[in-house]
C-alpha cells in the first residue's frame, strides 16, 4: 500500500491544454473517486498516473518517490480496465495467473496467492472455466483478481462497471468496496457515474474541463457544494436553482418572492443563485418558499417527485407517496433555512 500524490499536473495535445494544473493528495489506503462528465479529464490523468500517458508538467508520486518517468510496470500499479480485458483461451485461474508473469516468486507460492485471490473474490469453484462460461460480473472479477494477485501498492480503475446491467453495477459497487474493507489497498477509481461515486468513495474528486470543482466525502460535496457546477452534478434530481438578490438576510427572488437565509455577502453586485433540492423541498411546508402548479408527477413508492411549474421556472419537489397533490393542482413548496444554499450567480461559487 502506498500513498499518491498530484503536484501542478498538466496535459496538453499539442497547443491545446486538458488538464490545467490538478494537485491531490490520497492517504495510504483510501478509497478516491474521480467523477465528472465525459471530457472532464478525470480517465487523462488515470492513464498518466498509470504511465500510459505523459505528463507535459508537474510531478507524480507514489509512495513518496517521483514515478514520472519510470515504466508502467515499475510504478507498483495495477489497473483495471472498462473492458476487462481477459484473454478468453485461458481459464480463470491462468487469466489470474497472468498478473504475476514477470514475478520471481517459486511456484508454490504463486499458486498459493492465487488461492488467496480466488477466496477473496469468491471464484475458488470457478477458477478451471473460460471466460465464455462465466457471467458479466464474474469476468470483471477476474480482471480483479489478476490485478490484486501482484499485491500493488495502488489499484487503479478505469470505469469498470460501465459495461454491465444495473443489477450487476449494484453488485460490483458492494463488490468491490468490501474488497477495499479487506484488503486496504489504495484505490483510484474513475466513473461518469455519480451514484457509483457517492456510494463507493471515502473522498470525492469532480472534474469539469481540466479543473478540480471539489475534493470532499460524499456527505461534504452533497450537502455543501462549493459551485453551481458541483451541486447539480451531483444529487438525483439536481438541485434547484433560483435566481435572485440577496441584502443581509432575505433573498428576493426574481419571482418576487422573498426567502429568509443566513447573513451572506455576494462577491458581485448581489445577484445570486438560491439553491435548494428536491428532496428537502416539500408542499406545505412551515418555511414557504414559492408557489406553482403541479405538472407532472413520478412515483416512487414511499415518496412522489412532483415537478412544478412557477415564477421561476420548474423545479422539482418530494410529497409524500400516498396522497401526492394531483396534477393541475396549486402548491406552496418550501424548505428549511437550514438545507438552502445560496451560490453568487456571477462566479457560480458557494457563498459560505
Amino acid at each position: 500500500m502506498a500513498n499518491l500524490a498530484l503536484r501542478k499536473l498538466t496535459k496538453s495535445y499539442g497547443t491545446t491544454e486538458v488538464l490545467h494544473g490538478i494537485s491531490l493528495d490520497v492517504a495510504d489506503g483510501e478509497f478516491v473517486v474521480f467523477v465528472g462528465p465525459s471530457g472532464c479529464g478525470k480517465s487523462t490523468t488515470l492513464r498518466m498516473i498509470a504511465g500510459l500517458e505523459e505528463t507535459t508538467s508537474g510531478i507524480i508520486e507514489i509512495g513518496g518517490r517521483e514515478v514520472n518517468n519510470l515504466e508502467p510496470k515499475e510504478r507498483d500499479i495495477a489497473m483495471v480496465f472498462q473492458n476487462y480485458a481477459i484473454y478468453p483461451h485461458m481459464s480463470v485461474k491462468k487469466n489470474i495467473a497472468f498478473g504475476l508473469r514477470s514475478s520471481k516468486m517459486p511456484k508454490a507460492d504463486k499458486e498459493k496467492r492465487i488461492q488467496e485471490v480466488a477466496g477473496i473474490l469468491d471464484m475458488v469453484d470457478l477458477l478451471d472455466r473460460k471466460p465464455s462460461q462465466l457471467s458479466g460480473g464474474q469476468r470483471q472479477r477476474v480482471a480483479i483478481g489478476r490485478a490484486m494477485v501482484r499485491d500493488p501498492a495502488v489499484f487503479l480503475f478505469d470505469e469498470p462497471l460501465s459495461n454491465l446491467d444495473a443489477q450487476l453495477r449494484t453488485q460490483m459497487r458492494l463488490e468491490i468496496k468490501k474488497l477495499h474493507q479487506r484488503v486496504g489497498n489504495t484505490i483510484i477509481f474513475v466513473t461518469h457515474d455519480q451514484v457509483e461515486a457517492m456510494t463507493m468513495a471515502d473522498r470525492i474528486v469532480i472534474m469539469k474541463d481540466g479543473y478540480i470543482q471539489q475534493v470532499g466525502t460524499p456527505a461534504e460535496v452533497f450537502h455543501k457544494p462549493a459551485n453551481t457546477f458541483v451541486a447539480r452534478f451531483i444529487g438525483a434530481p439536481s438541485m434547484n436553482l433560483l435566481a435572485g438578490r440577496i441584502e443581509g438576510t432575505i433573498v428576493t427572488l426574481d419571482a418576487g418572492q422573498n426567502v429568509t437565509v443566513p447573513t451572506l455577502a455576494p462577491t458581485g453586485d448581489g445577484g445570486i443563485l438560491l439553491g435548494v433540492r428536491p428532496d428537502d423541498l416539500h408542499p406545505n411546508s412551515a418555511n414557504p418558499i414559492i408557489t406553482g402548479t403541479v405538472t407532472l408527477r413520478e412515483p416512487l413508492g414511499s415518496e412522489t417527485l412532483i415537478y412544478v411549474e412557477t415564477p421561476s421556472g420548474e423545479i422539482i419537489a418530494k410529497a409524500d407517496g400516498r396522497t401526492p397533490p394531483a396534477v393541475g393542482e396549486t402548491v406552496t413548496l418550501g424548505a428549511d433555512p437550514e438545507n438552502l444554499h445560496v451560490f453568487d450567480a456571477s462566479s457560480g461559487q458557494a457563498l459560505s
